[in-house]
């Protein structure tokens, strides 16, 4: 019989089962598998099958929208805290920032960096959002259903690690040209202006040099935004929401989905923040490294303007997760439900007769 340990770990232990479950059936060819959908989920409800190319592609957009959107609207937010993190002589404070940036440049000035914003961080959602479901299945896959159960939260981490280091390199360039353009004021203000002088002066490793400071920032938040998500809404279901989502319409799903986005994203700003302060000076400066930029910060400097970046992430995080939710909704994907501990892991448990 199954030991004392095993219960315990599946009962109590944080990494136990994925958001979803997969089931395979056999078809009239011994050799062909295809994934069913989703409980809950008929063939009506939803326009394409769980895991295939459409669903994977459909995922990808809400992906590109997600985090698109979101990063272009806090651009302002983003810019101060770039230049606190780079020049904390001269802007003070988020307040102090704001009036500074006017004062010298106007209102425009905010909006500086917008452009290479945009187009870095839709590719970028395009390939976290989109990977993360490829190797989400693909890992599940490789588990099995029980397995995926008991461990869910380490599938999260690994899918979520995964499709951020993709993601990362599609980022890189565009994030070095935003850095330069926002933290130094004469240097280029638009992304036609500044690509060119950016290649002429350094060639092409000046848009990627900043890509291990990238992962080193963006891999911790993602694994964090991810599975901190996952198991949040699962939380809110079981513990806060008083019916099941089977039984919740679409629009009070998605105010579960921002809740779970925001608290999320608070956590994400913490653990990400010390390398996303590396990655704003390295990306100002020519010929630093970031080990020489981490020393130079110290401990203390690493975490200037992490207020800032609570409020832009928390909200950004919560928004992304809101609006790739809503795609998925628009598009009818289907959106498996909270997990439950397959039927065969309670029979060798022993929690059911």
């Amino acid at each position: 019989m199954y030991p004392t340990s095993l219960t315990q770990l599946a009962r109590g232990n944080p990494f136990s089962a994925p958001l979803f479950t997969l089931q395979k059936v056999e078809e009239s060819h011994p050799n062909l598998r295809t994934r069913r959908l989703a409980a809950g989920h008929s063939v009506k409800d939803v326009s394409c099958e769980f895991g295939s190319s459409k669903y994977y592609a459909l995922c990808g957009f809400g992906g590109i929208l997600s985090c698109g959107i979101t990063h272009t609207a806090v651009v302002p937010l983003d810019l101060v805290k770039c230049r606190l993190q780079v020049n904390p002589d001269k802007y003070k404070s988020i307040g102090n920032g704001f009036s500074v940036t006017v004062r010298e440049d106007g209102f425009r000035g905010l909006a500086k960096g917008w452009a290479p914003t945009f187009i870095g961080y839709s590719m970028q959602g395009l390939c976290k959002f989109g990977f993360y479901e490829v190797f989400k299945i693909l890992y599940s896959d490789l588990l099995g259903e029980e397995n995926t159960y008991l461990w869910r939260t380490s599938l999260y981490l690994a899918a979520s690690a995964s499709a951020e280091f993709f993601a990362d390199i599609a980022l890189a360039p565009m994030e070095a040209v935003k850095v330069r353009i926002q933290t130094q004021p004469g240097y280029a203000n638009t992304l036609r202006e500044c690509v060119p002088k950016m290649f002429a002066e350094e060639g092409l490793w000046a848009f990627y040099k900043g890509v291990v400071p990238l992962w080193m920032r963006q891999i911790p938040y993602t694994m964090m935004k991810f599975a901190c998500f996952e198991r949040t809404v699962e939380m809110l279901y079981k513990y806060v929401v008083p019916k099941p989502r089977s039984e919740c319409s679409k629009p009070e799903q998605l105010v579960v989905t921002f809740v779970a986005g925001y608290i999320a994203g608070v956590f994400c700003a913490i653990v990400s923040h010390p390398a996303d302060s590396v990655v704003s000076v390295l990306n100002k400066e020519k010929g630093s490294t970031a080990l020489q930029v981490l020393k130079r910060l110290g401990p203390k400097g690493v975490w200037k303007g992490l207020v800032a970046r609570i409020i832009m992430i928390g909200t950004l995080t919560a928004l992304q997760w809101f609006i790739y939710d809503s795609v998925k909704v628009y598009f009818r994907l289907p959106r498996p439900p909270p997990p439950e501990m397959p039927e065969s892991l309670k029979k060798k448990l022993g929690l059911t007769e």
